[in-house]
């Protein structure tokens, strides 16, 4: 497996990795993703700031993270300060076909890696709240959760935030 900055060349691989992903989540309850979000244009404005990363396997894209110091607003609900530069995690996925493989583990290891790279010490994240393999996964990973919130572009959902402090 090789973790990689995603291209453009990328993005029919990563709708293909959205087609099969989103049923899985929304049969779990998970209903964090749908038909509209992500999308070939989030993806593509990923891709534009050099923040999409890929788990490429024998040249497929099994897994895809964003990892971004841009951090949603409402991370305010959990106390965070927004000044503080963070790598956030974003639009972490794995395909079905590889999952239990360690993928997400790596991409949130490539946050880390980038993240001590930068000279930033704290990543942050945050999951849907009926996500239970990320749930599980993050504490597993040293992230503590920091609480409930909402973001204003997934109305009606509830979210989990977590962190992760370096230094």
């Amino acid at each position: 497996m090789m973790i990689r900055l995603a291209t453009i060349a990328d993005l029919p691989a990563l709708g293909e990795l959205l087609k099969q992903v989103v049923p899985v989540m929304q049969a779990a309850g998970n209903f964090q993703w749908d038909a509209g979000y992500p999308n070939a244009t989030v993806f593509g404005q990923d891709i534009e700031r050099g923040d999409l990363w890929v788990a490429d396997i024998d040249g497929t894209v099994a897994g895809v993270a964003a990892l971004t110091t841009i951090q949603d607003p409402e991370y305010a609900q959990l106390g965070w300060d927004l000044a503080e530069t963070a790598l956030v995690t974003h639009r972490l996925a794995v395909h079905p076909g590889f999952q239990g493989r360690g993928i997400a583990a790596a991409l949130l290891q490539q946050a880390e890696a980038l993240a001590v790279a930068r000279g930033i010490g704290v990543l942050r994240i945050d999951t849907n709240s009926e996500n239970a393999a990320t749930q599980r996964l993050f504490p597993r990973l040293g992230y503590a959760f920091a609480g409930e919130l909402t973001l204003g572009f997934r109305p009606g959902l509830r979210f989990l935030g977590y962190e992760k402090r370096l230094v």
